[in-house]
């Protein structure tokens, strides 16, 4: 099949291990930097797909179809950060407790001819009610830096999540079904 190389804007290991989990090898990879700041008053939803949009666009590659994501994680309209030092893990761990909170991904694919189309996942998680030991237990691991909402669901941090409703791969970082379905529109995966 002839197609144009596919490249990933992210340097997200993740993201890069869930595309492989259904066949995906990006032809090449390239890390955007992009202010990830929500800007005011930004909603989750809007917040992730203006980032993802902003890292298809960062990426100069003519010929070539580019895909662009961005998670979110909102406890109600209040965007998480990336977790970036202890005192946010912490933070974030200790709102997240015994809630139920919201993951955003938008996933972005940039055409050769520079025509984006986009899908958003949006996953629902309750975490189970943390003790303070668990809390720091977890942030000594060290597994929350730089993850969004200071958790990462596909490690230890599996054993706090009571319930799941949406995508698993959409909280690790790249809803793949959503991803897929962009891919086969645009002729690059096969139906």
């Amino acid at each position: 099949m002839d197609r144009p190389p596919l490249v990933l804007a992210s340097a997200s290991p993740r993201r890069r291990d869930l595309l492989a989990q259904i066949g995906i090898i990006p032809d090449r990879i390239v890390s955007t930097d992009v202010d990830e700041t929500p800007l005011p008053e930004e909603q989750p939803r809007l917040c992730a797909l203006r980032l993802a949009r902003a890292k298809a666009a960062a990426v100069d590659a003519p010929g070539c179809l580019v895909l662009a994501a961005d998670t979110v994680v909102a406890a109600g309209r209040r965007i998480l950060p990336k977790a970036e030092n202890e005192k946010d893990a912490h933070a974030c761990l200790s709102l997240l407790s015994g809630r139920r909170h919201r993951v955003f991904t938008a996933v972005v694919l940039r055409s050769t001819a520079g025509r984006c189309t986009e899908r958003i996942a949006v996953s629902i998680v309750a975490f189970a009610r943390l003790t303070s030991q668990q809390i720091d237990a977890y942030v000594a691991s060290g597994e929350w830096q730089g993850k969004a909402g200071g958790y990462a669901i596909q490690g230890l941090a599996a054993a706090f999540i009571r319930n799941l409703s949406g995508s698993h791969s959409n909280v690790v970082g790249l809803p793949l079904f959503e991803t897929a379905q962009l891919l086969r529109g645009s002729g690059w995966l096969r139906p």
